[in-house]
This record gives structure tokens, sequence and C-alpha cells, in this order.
């Protein structure tokens, strides 16, 4: 069933992930700060509202593709997109947050005559234009089956993690939490191989292809190597989300020291005025503090 959709936030995964829903036939109204966004997707299928409030009004869902819950609640509040949506729209947050912040958000939003449904996203910018997105909700079931044909169009791995708002948000911190801490082991280890003086191409041809791999290795492994390497997710990503990591848990009472160590390595590469790198260059941050450069 198709479904008339506001949709904020046409960034670098944003605008492929409004053009696949208007794309299966949904009545996409897509919104950004920048008009040439807009009309990208317009050009694509969608249509370009006047106002946020133009995007909203009708709407079945709204779709926040944003930063985090701070720029979701501007958007939600102060630009008034709450109070233009129907009673009884969805709002789908699909950037990953914290999930005390989602808790807080989502009592705002029932009380509005709305519901939140929590579902962040991993796979990236080629996921996002493939549509093969991962898409972990947070959610009533109810709420769940009412959203999901819109999420099936942007992701081909869809999963209700659970009846409560903030469970998604869990289940992708746990994501980032793992992708990171195998992200900066696998710059400490390519570290290691070049201050001993090995190979590191051939180092890294053995590790990829043996028990020691990893997605995070053979991904961004080669691009540790290069001395400047395209930027396709920053250094900073992994200071927000390694830091959205020990928040849960903390929330959770539970101790993450392997969070933690990664997350100072990152901070430390951001730290240095590399923040806007691509992750990879956390190895940097091993290099300095062993004298490699």
């Amino acid at each position: 069933m198709t479904k008339t959709i506001a949709f904020v936030g046409l960034g670098s995964m944003g605008l492929p992930m409004a053009a696949n829903l208007a794309k299966a036939g949904h009545a996409v109204h897509g919104f950004d700060t920048r008009p040439e966004a807009m009309d990208a997707l317009a050009a694509a299928g969608g249509t370009r509202p006047e106002s946020l409030a133009a995007a909203c009004r009708g709407a079945d869902i709204l779709i926040l593709m944003v930063v985090n819950a701070a720029q979701a609640r501007t958007v939600l509040i102060e630009a008034g997109a709450l109070t233009a949506l129907p009673a009884g729209a969805h709002v789908c947050l699909m950037a990953t947050c914290p999930p005390d912040d989602v808790k807080v958000l989502d009592a705002d939003i029932r009380a509005s005559g709305r519901r939140l449904v929590d579902c962040p996203v991993s796979g990236g910018v080629v996921g996002a234009e493939a549509g093969t997105l991962t898409i972990m909700v947070g959610a009533p079931k109810e709420d769940f089956d009412a959203v999901a044909p819109a999420l099936r169009a942007m992701g081909d791995k869809l999963y209700h993690c659970g009846p409560q708002v903030g469970q998604g948000a869990v289940v992708k911190a746990i994501n980032q939490l793992l992708c990171g801490v195998h992200l900066a082991a696998a710059g400490e280890a390519l570290a290691l191989g070049e201050k001993a003086g090995v190979d590191v191409a051939t180092l890294l041809e053995i590790v990829a292809g043996s028990a020691a791999s990893s997605w995070m290795l053979k991904d961004r492994g080669p691009r540790m190597l290069m001395e400047t390497p395209p930027v396709t997710s920053a250094v900073d990503i992994f200071v927000k989300d390694l830091g959205i990591a020990l928040s849960a848990g903390r929330s959770a009472g539970m101790g993450l020291p392997l969070a933690a160590a990664a997350h100072q390595m990152f901070l430390a590469e951001s730290g240095s005025g590399n923040g806007l790198s691509d992750d990879s260059q956390v190895i940097a941050a091993y290099r300095r503090l062993n004298g490699l450069s």
C-alpha cells in the first residue's frame, strides 16, 4: 500500500532513500535546507513543497534522516513539523541517536497524538542508493506494520528489534560499537606491522584472508595504506557513534572497556584536526602514539 510521505534530510543518504520511496510509488514530499537537494528529489519523482509545513500536511509518515536527536527535535518542535502532521501520523526517526534521547522524543510525539517509530539504518551511501539498507526498528508491532511497506522501499534487511521505542537505537549502537572496535583494532594491527618494518600490503592481504579478518578490515584496511584516502565516513562519525554506544552502556549499567578504548583513539585523531578525514585514518593516531609520524 502506497503512502504519502514527508521526508526531511536530503543529504548523501537521505536523497537516494527518498528517491527509492518515489520509485516504489509513494508520494514523497522532500524538504531540506538546500534548495538544490529538493530540486534533485523532484527530478527523481518526488515533489518540492514550498515549506516544511506544506511537506507535512496530509502525510501518513514523516521520515527524519537528520544528523542527531537535537536536529530531530528542532525539526519537529521548533520548526513546527509535528503540529503540521495529521493526528495519528507516524514519525520515523532514522538517525543514529542515543536510546535515552529517542525515548524522551517519543514522549513528546505521543503527547501530540502522533506515533514515533525508532528505525536507525546501517549501510551507508552505497546501501541507500541500492535500496539495501539494514533497518532496525523499535516500536509497537502495529506501528511497525504501518510503516513497514515504506521502510522496505529503502532497505532489504528490515528487523523488528522489539516493541519499545529505543530498542532500535540500542541495536544500532551495538552495531556501531562493533564497527568502531573492529576499525580501531585494524588500525592498531597495521600500525604494528609498520613499526616492525614488515610489508604492510602483504600483511593486509594475509590477515584479510585469515580468521583474523573482519568486514571493517577488508573495507578500511586498503584505505589505511593510502596517503590521502577518499572520505566515505568521517572520523567524527565514530566519535559520535561510539559515544552513543557508551551512553547506552551507562543506561544499561554496563561497562564497555573496548568501546571506550576505541573511542579514545577516534577522539585523539579528531583532536589532531582530522575529524573530517576518512575514518580509516584512526591508524594515524596509532602512528603518532608510536613515533611513526
